[in-house]
């Protein structure tokens, strides 16, 4: 499994962006997609995740309501939509998958996850 982001780049503080993650392997419905984001000198954070079917979505308090992760099952690809962005959000993003139960407590740590995307960076200006 691999996987591969696209979609960062600079916006201004109220604007929005798309996040895009190709899936290439098998059987992308099995994977449960998660979504991180990496300030500079600190640890992965949580910003969301989809369910197999994505029929549910978890978020993050930081994004709650600003954030929107999709799944395309049929293209193999999985968005995060992101509107209203500050220039607090500005960190590489990253996706990832994982064969996992979807609960938020496990969603949300990145030791749920197998495989990772390379990050795309997102910086927003103020």
């Amino acid at each position: 499994v691999q996987l591969v982001e696209s979609g960062g780049g600079l916006v201004q503080a109220g604007g929005s962006l798309t996040l895009s993650c190709t899936f290439t392997g098998p059987t992308f419905s099995l994977y449960t997609m998660g979504w991180f984001r990496q300030f500079i000198g600190k640890d992965r954070e949580f910003v969301g995740a989809i369910a197999r079917s994505g029929g549910t979505t978890y978020y993050a308090d930081p994004v709650q309501g600003r954030f929107t992760i999709t799944r395309d099952n049929a293209n193999n690809m999985a968005y995060l939509r992101m509107n209203s962005l500050k220039p607090e959000d500005t960190a590489i993003y990253y996706c990832s998958a994982g064969v996992t139960a979807t609960t938020l407590q496990i969603v949300s740590r990145p030791t749920s996850y197998e495989t990772w995307g390379q990050g795309t960076q997102v910086t927003v200006s103020s």
